[in-house]
């Protein structure tokens, strides 16, 4: 591309300068790209540029000379100054770039404060307010730990969350209880079986049985029967293992339900409390929200 003709005259017009250092910048930076260099010139000041660096002050031939030969000169001095100040000034750009990438980031992960955030901050702002009474009246230390407890361990955003928890947890101790149910029917009539096989392998085939024996040994035997219906290997084996398991199925859904019952009497509590709180605060907020609008 042939290099663009540029007026040669009114070298001095000062209206002509920006058109004659845009057209320098134009044929220097062409130069550098035909030769292969990545570097490139702009006539245009930092400040047009949005470059926050303070501008170097032209030596001259006389203090540039100086400076070659290592003698100081007073232009030299304030280069050297203003290099370490657009030093300073690049590394403090970093330092704020990099902490409004941390904000950034902390803005994007900060999670919704939860219900247990919300009631701490009710309790502690009371206990700088000096009104202990109010918060011994509900529950103690203790309780109250507690129930900050049980917010945060299962991440209770909400009252909304609060209800469905406790709903929940009820809802598992019905669910026990019907499982409960067909095991315990179960469990009574295999106890049964196992009783009249017993009575009934210890009189079959002795000889001589007593009045009672035999009305027993009979019972028994109707009764395995009727159980059997036309078989004739009784399955006590079988039996005493199918009550052994659910024995042990029963004893833990029970442990479950006793420890779920008192976690269901807690969680009440817990409930009842964190609803005299909030009742009490909107009370408490109201005549500052009408003394706001009054002003």
């Amino acid at each position: 591309m042939p290099p663009q003709d540029f007026p040669a005259t009114d070298w001095n017009e000062q209206t002509k300068a920006e058109e004659w250092r845009a057209a320098w910048a134009q044929l220097c930076n062409r130069a550098l790209e035909q030769y292969g260099h990545a570097e490139r010139i702009d006539h245009r000041s930092y400040e047009r540029q949005g470059i926050d660096q303070i501008p170097t002050v032209h030596l001259g031939v006389a203090a540039s000379a100086m400076e070659k030969r290592g003698i100081r000169t007073e232009r030299g001095d304030l280069n050297r100054e203003i290099e370490v100040t657009n030093q300073k000034l690049r590394q403090l750009k970093a330092r704020i770039a990099k902490l409004q990438k941390w904000l950034k980031e902390e803005q994007e992960n900060t999670e919704p404060p939860t219900l247990a955030d919300y009631i701490q901050g009710i309790l502690s702002r009371r206990a700088r307010e000096g009104k202990s009474q109010f918060s011994q009246s509900l529950y103690n230390l203790k309780d109250a730990a507690k129930m900050l407890n049980f917010l945060q361990a299962n991440n209770i955003m909400d009252m909304a969350g609060l209800d469905e928890k406790f709903k929940s947890m009820i809802g598992e101790q019905l669910d026990i209880q019907h499982k409960l149910k067909p095991i315990d029917r179960r469990l009574g009539t295999l106890k049964k079986h196992i009783e009249q096989a017993e009575i009934y392998f210890k009189y079959k085939g002795k000889k001589h049985l007593t009045e009672a024996e035999q009305i027993l040994f009979t019972a028994a035997h109707d009764y395995l029967k009727g159980v059997m219906n036309g078989k004739t290997a009784l399955p006590v084996k079988a039996w005493k293992a199918e009550y052994a398991k659910l024995t042990a199925e029963r004893e833990t859904l029970n442990r479950r339900y006793l420890a779920l019952k008192e976690e269901v009497k807690e969680a009440e509590q817990i409930r009842k409390s964190v609803y005299s709180i909030l009742r009490q605060e909107q009370r408490e907020q109201q005549p500052r929200r009408a003394q706001d609008m009054g002003r």
